[in-house]
């Protein structure tokens, strides 16, 4: 089966747990296990969800070997690379990086910087020159400042087969439409958000890397499987049911909600790391009504 194939479906972007400010290892091994034991297709590791930003690099390191360690091979590994407004500094880190244990990179686009589309591309075949390992490519311009569009992403996934997938975090199904009309044999778009997720399979995508599925793993892969073997009926009714809970999530936004849905749980705290701070009692008291209700 080739990474795409076992790529296709619900990735989860990993909450990393904290406890006194120091990482939880006891709630991340937890949290890796019931999003295994839900059906998750693949986990992804240190993503915006996972407060990669603020992130130690000998963190980031114990981080990846745990969660190598944890998963031991049960479902690929996705590693998010951040830091990359320095096209330079990325690279070198890139070609110093030990990927054992890795299937692929999740990259962003350079953020602050605001580059042209020609800069956009140039940064990313720079990166994926020196990856050893296949990049999914990560389109979210409201953290990022820069749209990448359709045609943009098109040249690159033309342009070198180690670009494997997108996540697609436009909220633009105009533009997700666009790609999957013009990609080639091989190359993937996956949801960015997961209110989108299922409009998005139904124009032709593949999955989702998901926030929801580290709290309720179970109905939000079946919701996507459904849809992707294009049985709609039971898509939709398990896609209503999650709808109020996608929006609360992003309330106070990301990953305060989903911690503090993961707390409700037992799973890990609600513990963040500033410029981020816990989401409010009275913002986990309406997701814990949600929860109870599904």
């Amino acid at each position: 089966m080739s990474l795409q194939q076992q790529l296709r479906g619900t990735g989860v972007a990993l909450v990393t747990p904290f406890k006194n400010g120091e990482i939880d290892w006891d709630s991340l091994g937890r949290l890796i296990e019931h999003v295994i034991g839900g059906g998750v297709e693949f986990l992804v590791s240190l993503g915006t969800t996972g407060e990669a930003n603020t992130i130690s690099e000998e963190e980031h390191r114990q981080i990846i070997d745990f969660t190598i360690k944890t998963n031991n091979g049960r479902v690929p590994l996705v590693v998010g690379v951040f830091g990359g407004n320095n096209t330079a500094a990325l690279v070198r880190k890139v070609q110093n990086f030990n990927f054992d244990g890795i299937d692929a990179l999740l990259a962003s686009s350079p953020a602050y910087n605001k580059p042209s589309q020609e800069g956009i591309f140039q940064h990313y075949m720079a990166l994926v020159e020196a990856s050893p390992r296949p990049i999914i490519i990560y389109n979210v311009p409201s953290r990022t400042a820069s749209n990448l569009e359709a045609e943009t992403t098109l040249r690159l996934a033309h342009a070198n087969k180690k670009f494997i997938a997108i996540k697609e975090a436009a909220n633009d199904v105009y533009q997700s439409m666009t790609i999957l009309k013009g990609r080639p044999d091989g190359f993937m778009l996956l949801s960015g958000d997961d209110f989108i997720t299922l409009p998005l399979i139904g124009c032709g995508g593949d999955g989702v890397i998901s926030v929801i599925a580290n709290t309720l793993p179970e109905p939000f892969t079946d919701m996507v499987r459904a849809a992707l073997k294009g049985d709609l009926p039971h898509a939709q009714k398990q896609n209503f049911k999650l709808l109020e809970l996608y929006r609360l999530l992003f309330a106070e936004g990301n990953p305060s909600g989903v911690k503090a849905s993961l707390e409700l749980q037992g799973i890990c705290g609600k513990e963040v790391r500033l410029p981020l701070v816990p989401m409010s009692d009275a913002g986990q008291a309406a997701i814990k009504q949600v929860l109870d209700r599904i």
